[in-house]
């Protein structure tokens, strides 16, 4: 069996709204395609196409591209044109978002995809697919958008993204990995997901169950439920660092009123201690020989599954670092070594599949 690493960048600022495109997006970027193509990889860019836009309309609006919008839209067609692929990533936070102070403040009222109304669903994702591909078919005629990730895990609901997404030909989404759960401004349970790794058809009402008709195939992030003391790689610290750095909004839109007494913090962590918990297979925050591990974990596991299989990793530009690149280099080694086994991939690979009877 061959199985197929896709490695996943979710191309976008902070969180909060700050930060250079060409600091978060653009320079990590770059660096990443030129890493990869040493090992003849390849790498799907999730583009957060709603922020893009917002760039862009800065840009119209004032005459100045300080979002480096154009330089945004060569990255994109370079990376097509070297063999790598763009997808739809969403904040639809930005369709709203007024400029002010040097940043872009979102409408946080809309962050949380899922619970957007159906018709606006059908209207953002339909022209974030069709920006998409006017951009990119100049550079391959053959280039589809087949796959999409909504910000922050947010597919639950899961009915008008489903809908959205089928109605504009997109037959894969990568937004679910299994054991993840939150409560806040996205709520999300995915503990129920058929599995870690092999892609199901989505039911219209629930992501994560099966549908034998259904009209979108799940391609899940692979996650694991590990012990607190295998997310202490330093890569993991500094995302979490710059997560505190960079905060969203809380109050209304963040659980404000759960309990914090000194009790409920003793709980919670003695909670955090003993259980498991998720453990995505990101390219960001493990260290390289956590992904080797998982890799061999994974062929153990899935040893009498046809294939090929996708193995669907996540990352995200705005941290990947210098550092993040030298623990990057032994999983990228150790792929390319085995290609008997392992082959990289992306998910128009599996687009004819995803797309047949869909």
């Amino acid at each position: 069996m061959t199985f197929r690493v896709l490695l996943t960048l979710d191309y976008e600022i902070h969180g909060d709204g700050s930060g250079s495109p060409r600091d978060l997006m653009i320079g990590p970027t770059e660096r990443l395609l030129a890493q990869l193509e040493r090992h003849g990889a390849r790498l799907t860019v999730m583009a957060d196409v709603a922020e893009i836009l917002r760039f862009g309309r800065h840009r119209d609006e004032t005459g100045r591209d300080e979002f480096a919008y154009e330089e945004i839209r060569a990255q994109l067609r370079r990376a097509v044109r070297g063999g790598h692929d763009v997808q739809l990533h969403l904040h639809p936070s930005y369709y709203n978002a007024r400029y002010a102070g040097g940043r872009l403040e979102q409408d946080w009222s809309e962050y949380d995809l899922a619970r957007l109304p159906d018709a606006r669903l059908e209207r953002i994702v339909g022209e974030a697919k069709g920006w998409l591909e006017e951009l990119l078919r100049p550079v391959d005629p053959r280039y589809r958008c087949v796959a999409f990730r909504a910000a922050n895990w947010s597919m639950s609901p899961a009915r008008g993204i489903v809908r959205a997404l089928a109605r504009n030909g997109i037959p894969i989404d990568t937004s679910v990995f299994k054991h993840g759960r939150r409560n806040g401004m996205v709520s999300f349970d995915f503990r129920a997901a058929p599995g870690e790794l092999v892609p199901w058809r989505v039911d219209p009402e629930d992501v994560c169950r099966r549908d034998p008709r259904g009209p979108v195939w799940e391609f899940p992030i692979y996650c694991e439920r590990r012990f607190l003391w295998h997310f202490l790689t330093p890569n993991r610290v500094y995302r979490a660092i710059e997560g505190r750095r960079h905060p969203l909004p809380r109050g209304e839109y963040a659980g404000a009123g759960e309990a914090r007494g000194a009790l409920r913090r003793v709980t919670r962590l003695g909670e955090l201690l003993l259980a498991r918990h998720p453990w995505k297979l990101d390219l960001n925050q493990c260290s390289g020989g956590q992904l080797v591990a998982a890799l061999r974990r994974i062929e153990r596991r899935y040893a009498g599954v046809e294939g090929p299989l996708p193995v669907v990793l996540i990352g995200h530009s705005k941290t990947f670092t210098a550092f993040n690149e030298s623990t990057l280099e032994p999983f990228l080694r150790f792929v390319a070594r085995h290609r008997d086994r392992f082959a990289f991939g992306t998910f128009r690979d599996f687009e004819a599949h995803a797309s047949a009877e869909a």
